[in-house]
């Protein structure tokens, strides 16, 4: 029956929420691997075998807020922070142009020094900077900023703007994002893409979530405007809010390819920050076609979700996750590839 629910997709029907719900159960070997297979065909038909590569760039570990799934919420004393100077960055973006990547992603938490009004001005121009120094497309994940900021954004050289939901339920967006509006969350990602900026998207999972949840949110960003959509496992650390959920090694992976069959003509990533480059193959092979999270090795950057995984010992470089999209019958895109795409996405680019 999960079969018929899958060639609905490859026949390109839309799925519905409770299609989604029960693809999200799939896990039978045979059904997992014709699921995988549909995500590759489409990604196929619409990507063909080309993939793009992110360098990220993790600026700030600093944030006001206190989410219970990140290592870095406010109230974490036991966890060293850094800010980067703007030299540092500088080197680093151009450290990951040198190495061939598609795009610098500029994250941070909402860090008080550069939420504040001249702060703001701060990170503008660490976006004009890098923008200058590498001429890559950039994208920017500061967490919710005024609306206003938008634009300055756009203008400094920003093309994207990455802003995760995590979980279009409202129980389970105040379970992760406690004392946050989902309403502001949701809607400065709208005007993101007004003011000419591609959105990213994102889901969490492996907190606990029901299948009803991620089965709504998977249908909720349907309704959004995102040029980009990605789901990520949580990784417990140590002082986390959040207890992880039973172990299951196949739940990211039937997302990644549940959104392929949800948004065939989309990019949807594959992060090194959960396992590491010994979990990328598993994840293109779900229908992935971006490889997020390469961090430059001696810049002293932290990931995300696993904060030192795979990062001083080299093995979230171009070189190391080339090695795994050659096992994967993949290539990595010229960027001409990946600067067409862009455009025809939004054509204020």
């Amino acid at each position: 029956m999960n079969r018929g629910i899958i060639d609905k997709a490859l026949k390109g029907e839309p799925l519905t929420r409770e299609d989604n719900r029960r693809l999200l159960f799939v896990r039978e070997p045979e059904e997992l691997q014709y699921l995988f297979k549909a995500a590759r065909m489409l990604r196929e038909q619409n990507f063909g075998n080309e993939v793009f590569l992110y360098g990220f760039l993790y600026i700030s570990t600093y944030c006001g807020n206190n989410c219970t799934f990140c290592a870095y919420h406010s109230t974490n004393h036991g966890i060293e922070r850094y800010r980067k100077e703007l030299a540092q960055i500088l080197a680093a973006a151009e450290t990951l142009a040198e190495e061939g990547v598609h795009l610098i992603d500029l994250t941070m938490g909402e860090d008080p020094f550069y939420h504040s009004e001249s702060g703001f001005q701060n990170f503008l121009r660490i976006v004009e900077e890098v923008k200058q120094a590498v001429s890559l497309p950039v994208m920017v994940s500061p967490g919710v900023v005024p609306e206003k900021v938008l634009p300055e954004l756009r203008a400094a050289g920003a093309e994207w703007y990455a802003c995760y939901q995590e979980n279009f339920d409202h129980n389970e967006f105040a379970r992760l994002r406690p004392g946050q509006d989902y309403g502001r969350r949701l809607e400065i990602k709208n005007s993101a893409s007004r003011y000419g900026l591609l959105v990213e998207e994102g889901l969490l999972t492996g907190t606990g979530e029901s299948s009803e949840s991620l089965a709504f949110s998977i249908e909720e960003m349907k309704k959004s405007r995102a040029s980009q959509v990605r789901v990520m496992e949580f990784v417990p650390e140590p002082n986390i809010p959040l207890q992880p959920a039973g172990p299951d090694p196949n739940r990211e992976a039937v997302i990644i390819a549940l959104l392929r069959l949800n948004f065939p003509d989309l990019l949807i990533p594959a992060s090194l920050d959960v396992e590491g480059i010994g979990g990328l193959e598993k994840r293109l092979s779900a229908g992935a076609n971006v490889v997020t999270s390469i961090v430059p090795a001696g810049c002293g950057l932290a990931g995300v979700a696993n904060k030192d995984l795979d990062i001083e010992t080299g093995d979230r470089s171009i070189a190391r996750v080339m090695e795994v999209l050659s096992r994967c019958g993949l290539v990595k895109a010229g960027q001409e590839s990946f600067t067409k795409w862009m455009r025809n996405r939004c054509i204020c680019l």
